[in-house]
């Protein structure tokens, strides 16, 4: 009879042992509710439109929200040819469509090409009519959208992932919005994630912020994902000054004497010729000299804001040509040679060039 008792009670030690060691493995499968992603959560599903394809990027070319096109691909341009193999190939487009204010731009691309859609899926498409089928379905300028772009995620991201049907566990490891989207489009009901924080989020100003787990990510995400300037236009000239600063802008202009007009325009007239042997200077104590070969004008500069909102208001009372509230569109530089763009609502335009004697 002892030994019965003594062999049920090892049974027994034997199976709250097991018990024991299942229910600390399933714990430690699934990790804490703020690090357990499940499918069609809240914060899956802002993050499936985070890592969406956006295809606003290449506006200037295929004027479409909903696609992008796949890399390379063959664009005419007032006539040059162009071969787009990156995102910064397309700035020289953007170049070539700066040069002349007053021309008519073209661009043409030639066929076929890969279209990239909002969930990375491909489609070639083999004419201009086929194309603006595509266009059509894509909805128009600044309208609402799915993806969210105010916010990016800094890779790559790690997550344990258990299936509860067949309890595997597997370590993934994402390096890129597409790697994410497709994880994320594919997860299912009894799939349990856990993705291994802290993780970083880059904000659309730059500001990088460390996350600690999901719910910190499902705020942040929510909170910002209206905040920004998502550029669904068709105006590639709108977001020059994306990393511009007041800071940046007086660094840039006070480094260098010589400025002269290289283009001003005011109220449908072109006055640049009227400035032609005037060179500026601009001091960082907000004070500015335009000089000619015989005349000293002075006058007053001052700028506030950040990014494509930086107000430059000007001062020279005896040349009220170029007296306003000016935006600052663009600074550009290319060697030594400097150039400060600045636009106003009414398309009135001023632009100071520099050879940049410091």
């Amino acid at each position: 009879m002892q030994n019965t008792m003594k062999f049920i009670t090892v049974l027994m030690l034997a199976s709250l042992s097991l018990i024991s060691c299942r229910k600390e493995e399933a714990i430690l499968i699934e990790g804490p509710a703020s690090e357990t992603l499940k499918a069609n959560s809240t914060v899956a599903n802002l993050l499936l439109r985070t890592a969406m394809n956006d295809g606003s990027n290449d506006n200037i070319v295929d004027n479409a929200n909903c696609f992008s096109l796949g890399f390379p691909f063959t664009v005419f341009v007032n006539g040059w040819e162009i071969t787009v193999t990156s995102e910064e190939d397309l700035d020289t487009v953007e170049d070539i469509l700066d040069e002349f204010d007053d021309d008519e731009d073209t661009i043409e691309i030639e066929f076929p090409i890969i279209i990239v859609l909002s969930d990375f899926s491909e489609q070639e498409i083999n004419s201009i009519e086929e194309f603006e089928d595509f266009a059509d379905d894509c909805e128009g300028e600044n309208e609402y959208d799915d993806d969210i772009e105010c916010l990016d995620l800094e890779y790559p991201i790690t997550a344990s992932v258990f299936n509860s049907n067949n309890e595997l566990i597997d370590t993934i490891t994402f390096t890129t919005d597409e790697e994410l989207y497709n994880f994320l489009d594919d997860l299912e009901d009894e799939d349990i994630v856990n993705i291994n924080f802290p993780i970083t989020v880059i904000l659309a100003d730059g500001t990088e912020v460390s996350i600690p787990n999901l719910d910190a990510l499902e705020e942040i995400i929510d909170e910002v994902k209206d905040d920004c300037d998502e550029d669904d236009d068709y105006d590639y000239n709108d977001d020059d000054c994306d990393n511009c600063s007041t800071e940046g802008l007086s660094d840039f202009i006070t480094a260098c004497e010589g400025w002269y007009v290289k283009d001003l325009e005011r109220n449908d007239m072109d006055l640049t010729d009227q400035y032609v042997g005037y060179t500026f200077t601009f001091s960082a104590d907000g004070s500015i000299t335009a000089e000619t070969a015989t005349e000293s004008f002075t006058g007053t500069w001052e700028s506030s804001g950040s990014g494509n909102n930086i107000s430059v208001i000007i001062s020279i009372p005896d040349l009220s040509d170029f007296n306003a509230n000016w935006m600052l569109h663009e600074l550009e530089q290319e060697g030594n040679e400097r150039q400060v763009d600045l636009r106003m609502e009414n398309d009135d335009e001023l632009e100071f060039r520099s050879n940049c004697n410091p």
